[in-house]
């Protein structure tokens, strides 16, 4: 008998640990609301990739579900607030292409714009993206010169422009350094807007937790390893003795 009792209880010990451990039980063949309050309680415990995963539910069952639009913009809201800017585009586009009309699609292209700017906190490590940026802001200017969106895009805008010449004034010092004058001064001509006073603006202050490894945006940290001697890969430079008349 108490064999009998030990092995039922190992039984049920091994059963609860299987039940621990196992994955979530599948759940298919649910109403459009179900999938659309798992999404909604999903993002507000914080967990947006399951919420991913009950959104493909819903749109792999319900197609042509109302709830989907209202569902797509959450996503993408919820993958902005997450710092995942690339599927807050992805969400966005998906909208535009399927669900939004004319005032809904002008929200979705500011957000965009938005998704790209906040995607930039060190403007030195994409220039793509910069200019992704600024071209799509500038379309958004065009396209809705009575928005009221279009003083935020305009502002925007305006510190996009000065990441692109702080990018560019940074390229042109790697390129001294590298004694390459002629790439240099190409990169400093490079100033998108005539109406910006250059010589007002301060270059941004690197963090020193940042600077440590990165510089400072004008030498690296380090160049005093660097033997000083003359660039092996210019050619540019030009000696002062073959120049003088003998």
């Amino acid at each position: 008998m108490k064999k009998q009792i030990h092995i039922l209880l190992i039984m049920l010990v091994f059963s609860l640990l299987f039940s621990a451990c196992s994955k979530e039980v599948d759940e298919y063949n649910k109403p459009a609301v179900y999938w659309y309050g798992k999404i909604v309680e999903a993002i507000s415990k914080g967990n947006v990739d399951k919420a991913d995963d009950y959104y493909s539910s819903l749109q792999g069952e319900h197609i042509g579900s109302p709830l989907l639009p209202e569902a797509t913009m959450i996503l993408a809201i919820a993958h902005m607030h997450n710092e995942e800017y690339l599927l807050t585009e992805h969400f966005l586009n998906e909208y535009v292409r399927r669900y939004a009309n004319t005032n809904e699609k002008e929200f979705a292209e500011f957000l965009k714009i938005k998704a790209k700017y906040k995607a930039l906190p060190n403007p030195r490590r994409d220039q793509v993206l910069i200019q992704d940026a600024i071209k799509d802001a500038k379309k958004f200017k065009q396209k809705y010169p009575h928005s009221m969106y279009y003083s935020l895009v305009d502002t925007m805008l305006t510190n996009l422009y000065l990441a692109d010449a702080s990018l560019n004034e940074a390229i042109a010092d790697l390129y001294m350094r590298l004694d390459k004058p002629k790439a240099a001064a190409y990169y400093r001509a490079l100033r998108p807007e005539p109406w910006i006073n250059w010589k007002e603006i301060e270059r941004a202050n690197t963090p020193w937790y940042k600077e440590i490894f990165e510089g400072d945006g004008t030498a690296s940290w380090y160049a005093f390893m660097i033997p000083d001697t003359d660039s092996v890969v210019s050619r540019n430079t030009v000696k002062s003795d073959e120049n003088e008349t003998k």
